[in-house]
């Protein structure tokens, strides 16, 4: 069974219960890691300006602790090639575990590749495929 590395355990702890909760579930399905859960100001700021995200520092799900938002990644991951057609692919198969699981926990999230959760998956106008948020 996949388990999180100590890093990605720790990025998960800075993330709102509902979501630790659901990703810890995930986990034991599928092997993914966690690459952000809270986000400062530095780091919230410069993803903005790398176009990662489309907000600035506070206004993001990141910025609060705990986090409103969790960035995941299939693992493993060719991080040489990060837009790869295989690791698309195992997003979009990844993030079907994670909805079903959300599901069956009654934990509702919103993803970055169908933001608008309509299960069109072309209709997005900014695709930000390792992003989860909580929705309250």
């Amino acid at each position: 069974m996949p388990q999180y590395s100590i890093i990605s355990s720790n990025r998960l702890r800075t993330a709102h219960p509902l979501l630790q909760h659901l990703f810890n579930e995930v986990i034991k399905k599928v092997d993914i890691l966690i690459a952000c859960g809270y986000r400062g100001e530095e780091e919230q700021n410069k993803a903005y300006d790398l176009g990662r995200s489309k907000i600035r520092y506070p206004l993001g799900k990141h910025n609060s602790l705990p986090s409103l938002a969790v960035d995941i990644y299939p693992y493993p991951y060719n991080w040489v090639l990060p837009e790869c057609h295989t690791n698309i692919k195992k997003f979009y198969y990844v993030s079907g575990i994670i909805k079903a699981i959300s599901w069956q926990l009654e934990i509702p999230v919103r993803w970055g590749g169908d933001w608008d959760s309509d299960n069109d998956l072309f209709d997005q106008n900014f695709y930000d495929l390792p992003h989860w948020q909580l929705i309250l």
